[in-house]
């Protein structure tokens, strides 16, 4: 890993499908209630140096109601200035204004952590790419349905799209920059 380097002020923390339910869900190499405690610290630490919190979760589209626990995990209550997407596909970009609030609010870099790694996290990190952002993924706030899946999308796939990094690593670069 290489020295990362932020601006809170241009960096989004786009947590993605924190969810009750799919917290709930067995997940590999870590459980839910892990990433998401990992998750809320790292908004916690966004937010105090000025850094921009997105909350992704996703509604199965075409149906009357969604299943239980489809909304927000209370523990990462919104917060004044966080931004909450809805998303009905596997990425937050597709038909969501995601990228228009970012855009809006001068954001250059998004840090994605959160559930599934290889779902969610991986098509969020594809789509910001393809938009010409930079990618960080906070390797140690993510976790898959299957090990061997989350391995190789960290080992893999990632890489080639964007920064890896630890939590502490992130909070450190944000916090270097906002002093």
């Amino acid at each position: 890993m290489t020295t990362l380097s932020l601006d809170p002020r241009r960096t989004a923390l786009v947590l993605i499908d924190l969810m009750p339910r799919i917290v709930a869900l067995e997940t590999a190499p870590l459980s839910g209630p892990e990433v998401l405690e990992r998750c809320v610290a790292l908004a916690k630490a966004t937010r105090s140096v000025g850094g921009l919190v997105v909350n992704v979760r996703v509604e199965r589209p075409g149906v009357g109601s969604q299943p239980d626990g489809s909304g927000f995990a209370p523990e990462l209550a919104p917060q004044p200035g966080d931004v909450e997407i809805v998303k009905g596909t596997v990425g937050a970009f597709g038909r969501t204004g995601l990228d228009e609030e970012l855009r809006r609010r001068d954001i250059g870099t998004v840090a994605l952590a959160g559930i599934a790694t290889n779902f969610g996290v991986e098509s969020t990190g594809r789509g910001a790419d393809d938009l010409g952002y930079e990618t960080v993924y906070i390797t140690d706030a993510m976790t898959g349905l299957d090990q061997d899946a989350h391995d190789f999308a960290l080992s893999y796939v990632f890489p080639r799209f964007g920064s890896l990094c630890s939590g502490t690593e992130y909070v450190a670069a944000l916090s270097a920059s906002a002093s």
